[in-house]
């Protein structure tokens, strides 16, 4: 995870929260940043749009993508052979998530519904995870005049993002009366299909190609079956299976519907060793990235194996909506697993690493885990999470349910040497919540550690509720304005799969068991 960012900016904007005295945001000066509301809605075109029959929330869509397509169309007229190559690396994080906010706006843009829902507020907190991720890559190599004097430093746009995202939550608010609620069909969320599901639990599976080391199947790499598939006619569900084996790779997954089948955890093994300190930035490290929306992935190992010294090394991300993962395991130091953005739904997994391990700002449920801490580096404490949550209007958030925390065979010998945090605060609004799992004695007692001095401490939320085991007291946990004990079930209930995750709509037809409530 890299250092604390400044809230500056490049893309998009529209969805998600504070109303008025309940009713919609329905002019600039309801809105966080009224001025700048009132300066983009009063240019030319938009003015002659506003004569149309856009609501408010469109013509603050239309102009964020407007301003985010010039800020694309100016940074890619740079010269990227004439930067330095981290500069080159953070630049290029920058295209690739301006690309991805565009297309975020235009699915918002091109919208047909009258009812806005969580799949709006889901793809506006994408842009604003975007948006931050492209800083962070300045961030992790100190390159904070390089980014003051590029395209991506509009202030501008990361407020035209928060404004559109509190204007198009305080519709989700009226119009859903508070909330949705979700149902379950055959015990998974909705938005997993009948067939995904049977896929999911199926000992055996047909798979469409298959990768295979030694060559007795249809490829050699696993590169090379995502290259087959992206190539494929129609939108169905393209599976491909991994069979036994180590792959020494590094893969990128855009296309829709892909599914990973593997031959078990630590059977099929896919590795990398990118990292921060050899010059990737934290985005670029990850040994497998998905951000193809309905990603699958199961019985199959992600790794990153450059080890705690070179801090920053991503194991596997995921920016794909409505991703499960089922029976996989994501081995690494710091930064292991980076939840980047949109929903995400982990089940039967094995966790390892030291620092911020778990982290993104994606809405994220991992569900019957096990979180394995490892040993860090001398000088270090090991935190198991850090969220990403920069706006309070995001939708987004870490749940940690029925699942358990314990240290990994290099730690448990000396565990007592090393202090072991549930997670700090990356950005201002951090949120995660723990719920009814087994938090063993390697858990300091005040639970959770700062980022830097105050920052984000009243702002932050973090929950506990009904866990169980020697690390799991609360009594000397920090006194923070954010943290809370959760007493009631009604409030760690919107931390389930059936309402935080909205799983009980898509999960089901990925065919992985889970439980939608507490």
């Amino acid at each position: 995870m890299g250092k604390l960012v400044v809230c500056l900016f490049y893309v998009s904007l529209t969805v998600v929260v504070g109303f008025v005295s309940g009713q919609p945001i329905t002019s600039c000066s309801q809105t966080p940043y009224p001025d700048v509301c009132s300066s983009v809605l009063s240019s030319a075109s938009l003015a002659a749009e506003g004569k149309t029959t856009f609501s408010f929330a469109q013509l603050s869509l239309r102009a964020a993508m407007q301003r985010a397509k010039l800020i694309r169309t100016q940074a890619s007229a740079v010269d990227l052979q004439k930067l330095d190559p981290r500069s080159r690396a953070a630049w290029q994080d920058c295209l690739e998530l301006s690309d991805q906010t565009i297309s975020h706006l235009n699915r918002l843009v091109g919208s047909t519904t009258t009812t806005p829902s969580d799949d709006e507020l889901t793809w506006l907190s994408a842009t604003i995870a975007d948006h931050q991720t492209c800083l962070n890559g300045f961030q992790d190599f100190d390159l904070g005049s390089r980014l003051a004097s590029s395209p991506f430093a509009s202030s501008n746009i990361s407020q035209m993002l928060s404004n559109s995202l509190a204007v198009t939550k305080s519709n989700v608010i009226t119009n859903l009366g508070g909330g949705s609620r979700r149902l379950l069909s055959q015990g998974f969320p909705t938005w997993v299909s009948a067939a995904d599901r049977k896929l999911l639990q199926s000992s055996s599976v047909k798979a469409d190609v298959v990768v295979a080391k030694d060559g007795s199947g249809n490829y050699k790499t696993i590169s090379e079956a995502v290259a087959a598939a992206s190539k494929r006619s129609g939108s169905g569900r393209f599976v491909i299976q991994v069979k036994a084996g180590v792959y020494s790779e590094n893969v990128q997954i855009t296309g829709k519907n892909i599914m990973l089948v593997g031959d078990g955890i630590d059977q099929t093994v896919v590795t990398g060793n990118k990292n921060v300190q050899d010059g990737s930035t934290t985005f670029q490290s990850a040994t497998v990235a998905a951000v193809g929306d309905g990603f699958i992935a199961r019985d199959i190992t992600f790794q990153n194996t450059a080890g705690a010294a070179k801090h920053q090394a991503v194991a596997f991300r995921s920016g794909a909506d409505l991703s499960v993962f089922y029976r996989c395991s994501f081995k690494g130091y710091q930064d292991t697993l980076y939840v980047h953005s949109q929903r995400q739904f982990y089940r039967d997994c094995d966790i390892y690493g030291t620092v911020d391990f778990i982290f993104g700002d994606a809405v994220t449920v991992l569900q019957n885990c096990n979180i394995f801490v490892r040993k860090p580096m001398s000088n270090q404490k090991n935190t198991i999470t850090a969220q990403g949550r920069s706006d309070p209007n995001e939708n987004t958030g870490i749940s940690i349910h029925n699942s358990r925390v314990t240290a990994a065979s290099d730690l448990k010998p000396v565990q007592g040497s090393f202090k072991t945090f549930l997670g700090r605060p990356w950005k201002q609004y951090s949120r995660t919540v723990f719920m009814k799992s087994t938090l063993d004695g390697l858990i300091d007692p005040a639970g959770w550690l700062e980022w830097s001095g105050s920052f984000a401490l009243k702002t932050l939320y973090y929950g506990e509720y009904q866990n169980t085991g020697a690390g799991a007291g609360t009594s000397g946990r920090v006194k923070w304005g954010g943290y809370r004990v959760i007493t009631s079930a009604t409030e760690a209930g919107k931390f389930t799969v059936g309402s935080f995750l909205g799983g009980s709509s898509w999960i089901p037809a990925t065919g992985v068991p889970f439980t939608s409530g507490l």
